[in-house]
């Protein structure tokens, strides 16, 4: 069998430097496929530092498909919070339930059906069937774009649909056959520990002498990357409701942002308005109560991946005679502040659940 340079030499470097990852399995034994599936779920969008501790906690939760299967949906949300992206968490968990329905508890091997699971797009069936299954089938995330890119000087924008196919072409061209998953990974550790995005360390590359931009001098060009445009800014409101020492928190539709979480419940400032005229309009549209706002709480930010907030608290009171309901929510709680760990929430409400601790 003859191997491409890239990957001969890719291989040859991978087995003395591969990285020692939780989901990995010893050199010799058989890949988890359930393992696999979950690392690469849980690493879209998420560093390898970052996924690793909540990796370890997942598996001590739901140490196989069925039990993720049969698993209450808050508790899978409780498991993920704070890897933001819930739509990961609920996918997987519909996935496992479809692999227990129609492929009884096995993952399925062939990508094709791979990627009619929730949550599976190309990128993720290539990895698992590679990986766990040992299939000939290539794989293009971030790292291994890069790597790419750079390798063979693509001058087109990587997520272009031009450069997509070059790169997933260049990816299935030079696959070693039989070695698919140890090649990915090795692209997906290259790129990770040499051929990072800022300072790429070409010195210490195994590719080095293959490499079309580095002989060019355009390796910090590549990949080539589209202009982001400036990130929507939106300022909002969330009301901190308290009767006889507990606080109310509402569950965020399914299908949204945040789906399945609990908050303190507000919304958007429209224009026009002030924090506490929002805050009212918003309370009588989620929950037809009426509430008066008083002293703030605190203001909190955080960034997304396609919007920015700036999160404005209230301490509020409900008008006499005014009991909330869950109109545009999907359930309500009184719950005591010792007990608002047990419910999963988005970063800034989870902030403000620790003010609320704190002050108890």
């Amino acid at each position: 069998m003859i191997l491409s340079p890239l990957a001969t030499l890719l291989l040859k470097w991978y087995a003395l430097n591969a990285r020692h990852l939780p989901w990995r399995s010893p050199p010799g034994q058989q890949p988890d496929p359930y393992r696999v599936w979950v690392s690469e779920i849980m690493l879209q969008q998420t560093r390898v530092e970052t996924a690793a501790p909540y990796y370890e906690r997942w598996m001590a939760h739901f140490p196989s498909l069925a039990a993720l299967a049969r698993a209450p949906l808050q508790e899978v949300l409780a498991a993920w919070e704070g890897l933001g992206y819930y739509g990961r968490a609920r996918n997987l968990q519909r996935a496992a339930q479809v692999v227990m329905q129609e492929y009884g508890g096995e993952l399925p091997h062939d990508p094709q059906a791979l990627l009619k699971l929730p949550g599976i797009g190309r990128y993720t069936a290539g990895a698992i069937a590679s990986i766990a299954f040992g299939q000939d089938e290539p794989a293009l995330d971030g790292n291994i774009r890069r790597v790419l890119a750079r390798v063979f000087n693509v001058a087109e924008p990587a997520r272009s649909p031009e450069g997509e196919q070059r790169l997933w072409a260049l990816a299935s061209a030079n696959l070693p056959p039989g070695q698919a998953g140890n090649y990915n990974q090795a692209l997906m550790d290259l790129g990770a520990m040499v051929c990072t995005p800022r300072d790429p360390a070409c010195l210490n590359c195994p590719l080095a002498e293959l490499c079309q931009a580095r002989a060019l001098g355009v390796q910090a060009e590549r990949p080539v990357l589209k202009s982001r445009p400036a990130l929507p800014h939106y300022i909002v409101t969330a009301a901190v409701i308290e009767r006889q020492g507990r606080f109310l928190i509402a569950q965020r539709p399914l299908n949204g942002l945040l789906g399945g979480l609990w908050e303190f419940p507000g919304g958007k400032l429209q224009p026009g308005e002030d924090l506490a005229s929002c805050l009212q309009r918003e309370i009588l549209e989620e929950l037809e109560a009426a509430v008066s706002v008083g002293t703030s709480l605190g203001v909190f930010r955080h960034a997304y991946t396609h919007f920015r907030v700036t999160l404005h608290a209230f301490h509020c009171t409900l008008l006499n005679g005014h009991e909330p309901q869950a109109v545009q929510v999907d359930d309500l709680r009184w719950v005591n502040p010792d007990e608002l760990s047990s419910y999963p929430m988005g970063k800034i409400d989870r902030q403000i659940a620790f003010r609320l601790v704190d002050a108890a």
